[in-house]
């Protein structure tokens, strides 16, 4: 049986790195961590694994990346997979933009960077308890 994924994606590879390795260390093998460093490449990633019938279970998304928002980029994915848990992670999204993605995309939370790494443990945990 494959492991469900967790989605990052950031138009900074060092986020990516980061957060790759946070969620490594405080879910270890549970699931299966995966980046993009855009929205049309994670979109891209999104079709490869749904053909691969492996499920995406949450999605942490950079607000401002090149090409396409990251509250776009989420209600596009809500659109299309409902039931996929979305958190925002933003330097910089305006507070139009968060509203947008909390009623379009059903966005669980934002988080501001720099964040914590126990704030975003405790906002995966509680994306996760709505599975």
């Amino acid at each position: 049986m494959s492991k469900p994924v967790i989605l990052c994606v950031d138009d900074e590879k060092v986020i990516l790195d980061s957060l790759k390795t946070q969620l490594k260390e405080a879910f270890g093998d549970t699931y299966q961590y995966e980046i993009a460093e855009d929205a049309k490449d994670a979109l891209e990633l999104i079709d490869e694994l749904s053909e691969d019938k492996l499920s995406i279970i949450l999605i942490v998304s950079d607000w401002l990346m090149p090409g396409m928002k990251g509250d776009e980029f989420l209600i596009q994915v809500h659109q299309r997979f409902p039931k996929v848990i979305k958190v925002m992670l933003t330097g910089q999204a305006d507070d139009s933009a968060i509203d947008q993605a909390k009623i379009k995309a059903d966005l669980h939370r934002c988080l501001y960077k720099p964040w914590s790494e126990a704030e975003l443990i405790e906002t995966i945990k509680s994306g996760l308890a709505k599975l």
